[in-house]
């Protein structure tokens, strides 16, 4: 696992502490307020389609990987450090309204250490070294980013939290690499002893051409799902996978929130979760463990001991009720399925490819800092499941005191708008200030956040994740 590494010189949590009832004084609304002609600059232009009244410093970090960031003019000292940031357009949304309301965001891109996950995180914090020597010290350092980026940002919280004051992470996968990814083992290998053993199909060792893989996939899905029996196995094995009953159309367009009541509607979910849209979850599972396989030099991942049983009986009961109920229909015995999969040959991993998976990362509950945590209920790629997974580890540790955790009904991947971002954002830049936590971390909170930030609605709610049935702690 990694070690934990002092960023920013003198930044201890008793400082931080000090600050915080200091600003707590004269309020939030003081940080958009610096004292004219003291606000730093960068050190050049912006990409053109940048927001106005910025300037950027960027460059490359030792192992050549770009880093950027976009500066206001009137900074209020706050720096937003994202993972994603350089992959994405210079007109960016959510670049624009954080510079409009005076933070600096920047950050790295994962189009160089990809699934290098201990090396993304520390280049998080080396890119806000190179921010603060060009630039000038923050007040305060918040590492976030979506999907990897949010996965990194908790990360970050766990490793650098001297480098950064607070993180928020949407929609990571923080049940940890190793846990997600023996999670999404079982949904792949269920799928195929149960309705394609004499395939070629892969779980695991997956080929170099992963969109042929992804598309053979996708194909036999597809054929499945046209059958009363498919259809049925298909929900036995998102149910045991924990995907949500919920997923996007083929052509990408979020589908109503399925009726639990309503068996057919609930199965479609689960089988768009697994192929539809333009991320599918099969599509993550060939393209993404490929990568992790070359990079670890072999398969990290087992269900030795596995019990599958026990995973469909903790499903949700919405979806026990409809893979019953579908069971039913296609005159099939579940149970017997069940029986099936416990004899199936089971997948061992390579010691060393979990060693190599391990350094990034294990999550240990112990961030140290503030972190706020903000997933879609229908995200399909990180499962919300791996988020009471993290909840656990934290309380486990005694650091419930710094976290918590928001949901948005919305489906698909990270589908957030900026606003519901910038509600975030915004409620953790409170956080800092006040030193503790307040109702704007409330789903009305939050929303509240949102509809001043944006045109539409936030769609934050009260939920409670299952709980994860792949658990890892190293």
């Amino acid at each position: 696992m990694p070690t934990r590494r002092t960023g920013r010189t003198g930044r201890t949590p008793a400082l931080r502490d000090a600050v915080a009832v200091c600003l707590a004084v004269v309020g939030v609304a003081a940080l958009a307020a610096p004292a004219a002609g003291t606000a730093p600059r960068g050190t050049g232009p912006c990409p053109e389609g940048s927001p106005a009244h910025v300037t950027c410093t960027g460059g490359e970090l030792a192992e050549g990987t770009p880093y950027r960031f976009v500066v206001p003019d009137r900074w209020n000292g706050i720096v937003v450090v994202d993972l994603g940031f350089v992959s994405r357009a210079a007109d960016e949304p959510l670049t624009a309204e954080l510079t409009g309301r005076d933070y600096a965001v920047g950050g790295t891109t994962r189009d160089v250490t990809g699934w290098r996950i201990a090396d993304a995180i520390d280049n998080q914090a080396s890119a806000l070294r190179r921010f603060e020597e060009a630039v000038g010290p923050a007040r305060w350092a918040i590492a976030s980013g979506r999907s990897m980026g949010g996965f990194v940002s908790a990360g970050v919280a766990q490793v650098h939290p001297d480098a950064f004051d607070a993180a928020v992470p949407f929609c990571g996968g923080l049940g940890g690499a190793v846990g997600q990814w023996n999670q999404k083992l079982d949904t792949v290998f269920t799928l195929k002893n149960l309705l394609f053993p004499d395939s070629a199909l892969p779980v695991t060792e997956i080929p170099a051409d992963t969109e042929r893989a992804t598309a053979d996939w996708r194909s036999a899905l597809a054929s499945a799902q046209a059958t009363p029996a498919g259809r049925a196995r298909i929900a036995l094995s998102a149910a045991i996978g924990q995907l949500p009953g919920w997923g996007l159309a083929p052509d990408g367009a979020a589908t109503p929130v399925p009726d639990p009541d309503d068996a057919d509607a609930v199965q479609e979910g689960m089988y768009l979760a697994l192929s539809g849209g333009s991320q599918p979850y099969i599509g993550q599972a060939m393209s993404s463990r490929r990568s992790i396989e070359t990079l670890a030099g072999g398969t990290p991942s087992w269900n030795t001991g596995v019990d599958y049983a026990c995973q469909f009986a903790a499903a949700g009961p919405e979806q026990r009720r409809t893979v019953r109920e579908l069971y039913a229909r296609a005159g099939l015995d579940v149970r017997a399925d069940l029986r099936a999969l416990s004899r199936a040959p089971r997948i061992e991993a390579d010691p060393h490819s979990v060693a190599y998976l391990e350094k990034g990362i294990v999550f240990d509950g112990d961030p140290e800092i503030p972190v706020l945590t903000v997933s879609p209920v229908g995200d399909q790629i990180s499962t919300v499941a791996q988020q009471q997974a993290y909840g656990k580890v934290v309380r486990t540790a005694g650091k419930a005191a710094l976290l918590q955790q928001s949901y948005l009904r919305t489906v698909g991947h990270c589908t957030f708008t900026p606003a519901e971002q910038i509600a975030a954002l915004t409620a953790m830049t409170e956080r800092l200030a006040t030193g503790r936590w307040s109702d704007s971390t409330t789903p009305a909170g939050l929303n509240r956040l949102a509809d001043g930030a944006g045109k539409d609605p936030g769609r934050y709610v009260r939920y409670r994740p299952p709980v994860f049935n792949r658990p890892y702690s190293g």
